[in-house]
């Protein structure tokens, strides 16, 4: 028999992730994710996503943080009281993410000492976690996160 989880506990579980995350942001990149969410990013850094694209700092400026919603039905959504956005620092197209805390001052490169809670994510314009309705990317130019969503594999 497979290992099945409740919902309940699904749900637990994505609130530990929603408090590792809290008051984050979420870097866009190009190209193809890296192998691991402790690899060092790839890519062109293409943006930073906080709320309503104001400025963030881990740490000492968490004011444009970005939060989930509480999980649901074993499902964690991006805020629906937040509207996530990014001006574009270079142009190209978005490829995936990596969502990073508030709490900590993530460096972004390799993470052998697994200091950093991180998310790495797919981008597309449907079936990915993260969409956007346009995955070209230009500088200057603002883009907002349709809809971004981490579902428990159905496996689980």
């Amino acid at each position: 028999m497979a290992l099945k989880c409740s919902t309940k506990l699904k749900n637990a579980m994505f609130e530990a992730i929603r408090t590792q995350l809290a008051t984050g942001a979420i870097f866009i990149y190009s190209g193809s994710q890296p192998a691991t969410a402790d690899a060092a990013p790839t890519g062109t850094l293409l943006g930073i996503a906080t709320v309503g694209a104001g400025s963030w700092t881990a740490v000492s400026n968490l004011t444009n943080g970005l939060d989930f919603s509480a999980a649901a039905s074993g499902v964690l959504t991006k805020s629906a009281s937040e509207t996530w956005q990014f001006v574009g620092i270079a142009n190209g197209t978005a490829g995936w993410f990596r969502h990073v805390g508030g709490a900590v001052a993530d460096s972004l490169s390799a993470d052998a000492t697994e200091t950093y809670p991180r998310i790495d994510g797919r981008i597309s314009t449907s079936g990915a976690e993260m969409i956007l309705s346009n995955l070209s990317i230009v500088t200057g130019a603002m883009t907002t996160i349709d809809s971004y969503m981490i579902q428990w594999p159905s496996a689980l």
